[in-house]
């Protein structure tokens, strides 16, 4: 069964809050308005594609969390100490995430996985 825009967002919601990242964080992220941010969390408007996925790299998940399939959610573990994030610092953790995911990956390939589970 495919995950409704209301669930997308609502998965949205609960990763950015888990990650500790403000709406505000995460609209600079995309270079976006926040206020399209707030309305993607409240079912008023929708992403792309594109960038679902740079929001699945940043929040350390598969981008299939946002789609059929994704019960489990476990983002990878990151411990932030700066009072203020900034886009240089998104792009760090997200290329950082892309290493991990990566990683994570290959390793199920090797011990036989297809990758998805």
């Amino acid at each position: 069964m495919n995950k409704t825009q209301a669930d997308v967002g609502a998965t949205i919601k609960s990763l950015r809050e888990r990650s500790g990242f403000t709406q505000d964080n995460i609209a600079r992220y995309l270079q976006v308005d926040q206020s399209f941010i707030s309305k993607f969390e409240s079912r008023e408007r929708a992403l792309s594609a594109g960038l679902l996925e740079k929001l699945a790299t940043l929040f350390g998940v598969d981008l299939s969390v946002f789609s059929e399939g994704a019960c489990n959610m476990k983002p990878l573990s990151l411990a932030l100490r700066a009072s203020e994030i900034n886009e240089e610092d998104l792009e760090t953790i997200s290329a950082i995430n892309r290493i991990a995911l990566n990683g994570d990956f290959m390793t199920r390939l090797l011990k036989g996985g297809c990758g998805n589970e």
